[in-house]
């Protein structure tokens, strides 16, 4: 028998009731927090994977719009941080079979020969040859030769660590990378240093052979850390460097002075060149990053933000411990950050880019 309109309108009526009242019942079960909880996890996790991919192919800086940049940004780094032992042991291979920081890092009296001719590392004619007097006065080997570096912070001066707490997860690591004789401090970047880079513009005291009182004080600072300097980036570093090698030497010859080797800076440029990376030069951070790579076991990043604002929008100094503007001119900090960043989506590094005191201590953090 035919329904009538009237009928059919009762019957999807009652269908309706009965819908809702199982949909109300299944609402109301005691399961259902946790069924939500479950999916708010699974829809967390599917956000983080998404931008841990986006994160990972990024495309250069400059086609980067900050707003939205920084938004993702900030969602990114409250997810739990993936390390990738594949993508830190690829790394290191790679770095180690170009650059071989392990035995060319630093110059020595092993690796270099009195006479030898050491090329300028920024120059294609330049030269500098070896005099017995300096080569006396190398070490014999890399200070850290053979063996595996643990954790290691490389610390940058980037103004985003400026009321950030992070002191004492940074000296938390086994050994510690700061640069140009940057300010240490308990709260936010911490005391402990194991290598400092020292530029030879920053050693300007006058008649430093006879009164080296003015550079102790400013070295003594850092304990027992080793100093290294660009003696033979460009011809003006030289003398500087060796002055401050000859001063602290013998008053201080528990705090090496070491130089880089402009050989394994060349190769480390080609590297990094070779992978899309084009600057005049590359900052000493990413050096030290790049060769932290290779000889630490897990690599923490600190105080590289390239940005005049942090993740939350707040103006930050372009330096944490003056109001130093940024160098246009060489370094492309940037294209360097927007490496790094990649580096950390594949689990090959950590960087930290929040205030240490909200959120887990992820130096300690055991990885896979």
């Amino acid at each position: 028998m035919a329904l009538t309109s009237l009928q059919w309108i009762v019957r999807l009526l009652m269908v309706l009731i009965i819908f809702e009242g199982v949909f109300v019942m299944f609402y109301y079960t005691p399961n259902t927090h946790s069924s939500r909880d479950g999916m708010t996890d699974t829809l967390q996790q599917l956000h983080c994977a998404k931008l841990r991919r986006k994160f990972s192919i990024i495309k250069p800086a400059k086609s980067i719009e900050l707003k939205s940049f920084t938004q993702d940004l900030s969602d990114f780094m409250s997810c739990p941080y993936k390390s990738n032992k594949t993508e830190r042991e690829l790394n290191r291979v790679r770095l180690q079979f170009c650059c071989n920081a392990t035995e060319s890092f630093i110059i020595t009296k092993r690796n270099t020969a009195v006479n030898q001719t050491i090329p300028y590392e920024t120059s294609t004619t330049k030269t500098y040859k070896m005099t017995a007097a300096l080569h006396s006065m190398l070490p014999e080997d890399i200070p850290w030769s053979g063996r595996r570096l643990g954790r290691c912070a490389v610390v940058g001066s980037g103004g985003i660590l400026k009321n950030s707490s992070c002191g004492r997860e940074i000296d938390s690591a086994d050994f510690v990378i700061r640069f140009n004789l940057a300010a240490v401090n308990d709260s936010d970047v911490g005391m402990k240093t194991d290598l400092i880079t020292v530029n030879p513009s920053q050693i300007r005291f006058k008649n430093l052979g006879t009164n080296p009182n003015p550079l102790l004080e400013k070295v003594s600072v850092y304990g027992n850390a080793s100093l290294i300097m660009p003696a033979f980036a460009y011809t003006f570093c030289t003398s500087q460097s060796i002055t401050t090698l000859k001063v602290l030497q013998p008053i201080r010859p528990q705090q090496p002075v070491v130089f880089f080797s402009p050989s394994y800076l060349r190769t480390l440029d080609r590297f990094w060149k070779g992978r899309g990376l084009r600057e005049v030069r590359l900052s000493t951070g990413f050096m030290l990053i790049s060769t932290a790579l290779e000889l630490c076991e897990h690599v923490h990043v600190y105080g590289f933000w390239p940005f005049g604002s942090d993740l939350q929008e707040r103006p930050v100094p372009y330096h944490y411990y003056d109001q130093g503007t940024p160098s246009r001119h060489m370094h492309k900090m940037p294209e360097e950050f927007v490496r790094l960043l990649q580096l950390h989506s594949q689990g090959a590094l950590t960087l930290h880019l929040q205030p240490c005191s909200s959120h887990h201590d992820t130096m300690n953090t055991e990885y896979l």
